[in-house]
């Protein structure tokens, strides 16, 4: 009977230990921040812990904000798409997609670019970040990379039984995360940016989502600043890994890349694809953990050597519907996240971020709650 009631009370301070934890971790995060900013609608957010910031792009400008969504400093006319990010505590720096192409995306965004595309990481050094309205030209707070191997599978075409333009469907990058190698559960971080994905219905070779591994440190020593009309070109000629994720047909590919620590879990949101044959989820999950396998590429027939491959046909990855994250992820720790819900202000005009927190369930029918 003693060890019974000892057993009780070991698992009742258990408990209470970890409500006290939970209590004092989610007032000290407010579920809601609305942050506006210009014509263009929200791509990306990100979660600075150690200074209590938040950032946002908004296509064409770069906002930080404080944890209440008070505006502390920006980056305007960003020549190009700046799409979805995340910061690393490590460099304090954000690392985010910036596409400069000549197509129904980039027009209007990158009117330089006219019969070029180039895609990039911009590196973004949040203390330099202190004024509002600053410039992205020829400004140390904001540099750029060339992610040559994404840039070339855009122009490559492939020949099969028919031609093939963009390798993989590949339209470019879009979402981006830090996380470790996959098949490891630690070590080193490196970061992963995604391929956009053409979502066209009468091709087979854009099923895969494709994920590019890269040394954070290499792509710092290959950065420079921005000159408005230049293509800068210096970048890595190749990633650490290229992978290979079976997904089924998206829209545009992956939004937004997110790793959780506290699970292992890489969530991919996407704009759901259209082919009848597949689920067509608005979310993908692949755990870091995970191994991928060396195969050939179902569905591409003008590439038929082995690649580090996630999926099959008969065994896609873990997806499910959940209609927020294609805008802007971020873990926060202890299984919550931030989503960014896209909206546009009636009294000013503006697009704005009204963006909240939720916890993970891993219910494949709820996989998120909302906080309020």
């Amino acid at each position: 009977m003693l060890n019974i009631k000892r057993r009780v009370l070991m698992a009742l301070m258990i408990v209470s230990g970890a409500m006290a934890a939970y209590s004092q971790t989610v007032p000290s995060l407010p579920t809601e921040i609305y942050v506006e900013g210009g014509k263009n609608h929200v791509q990306g957010i990100a979660f600075d812990k150690d200074a209590a910031n938040m950032y946002f792009s908004f296509t064409t400008s770069f906002i930080k904000t404080d944890i209440d969504g008070k505006i502390l400093g920006s980056i305007d006319r960003i020549q190009g798409h700046l799409g979805a990010m995340t910061f690393n505590p490590s460099d304090r720096k954000v690392y985010a997609s910036l596409e400069c192409k000549d197509d129904v995306i980039g027009a209007g965004l990158s009117s330089f670019a006219k019969g070029r595309s180039m895609f990039y990481i911009a590196i973004i050094d949040v203390d330099k970040v202190n004024q509002i309205g600053m410039d992205s030209e020829n400004n140390e707070a904001f540099k750029i990379v060339c992610v040559r191997d994404a840039t070339r599978d855009y122009h490559m075409t492939g020949f099969a039984d028919k031609e093939y333009e963009h390798f993989y469907g590949c339209s470019g990058i879009d979402g981006v995360t830090i996380a470790p190698k996959l098949g490891k559960k630690g070590g080193k971080d490196y970061l992963y940016v995604a391929y956009g994905i053409y979502g066209d219905n009468a091709r087979n070779d854009n099923n895969h989502q494709v994920l590019l591994r890269y040394d954070i440190k290499k792509l710092n020593e290959y950065s420079g600043t921005v000159k408005f009309g230049d293509f800068y070109g210096e970048g890595p000629d190749k990633p650490e890994s290229k992978y290979f994720v079976y997904t089924g047909n998206t829209t545009w590919g992956v939004q937004n890349l997110a790793y959780d620590k506290e699970t292992g879990n890489i969530l991919m949101a996407v704009y759901k694809g259209r082919k009848e044959i597949f689920p067509n989820y608005d979310m993908f999950v692949i755990n870091v953990a995970d191994k991928p396998l060396k195969g050939k590429l179902a569905g591409v027939l003008y590439d038929r050597t082995k690649h580090d491959v996630v999926g099959s046909r008969e065994n896609p990855v873990r997806g499910f519907y959940f209609k927020y994250g294609s805008t802007g992820i971020c873990p926060v720790g202890d299984g919550l996240f931030y989503f960014a819900e896209p909206g546009k202000s009636s009294s000013s005009g503006n697009q704005f971020s009204r963006t909240h927190l939720y916890r993970w369930t891993g219910d494949s029918e709820r996989p998120f709650e909302r906080l309020d």
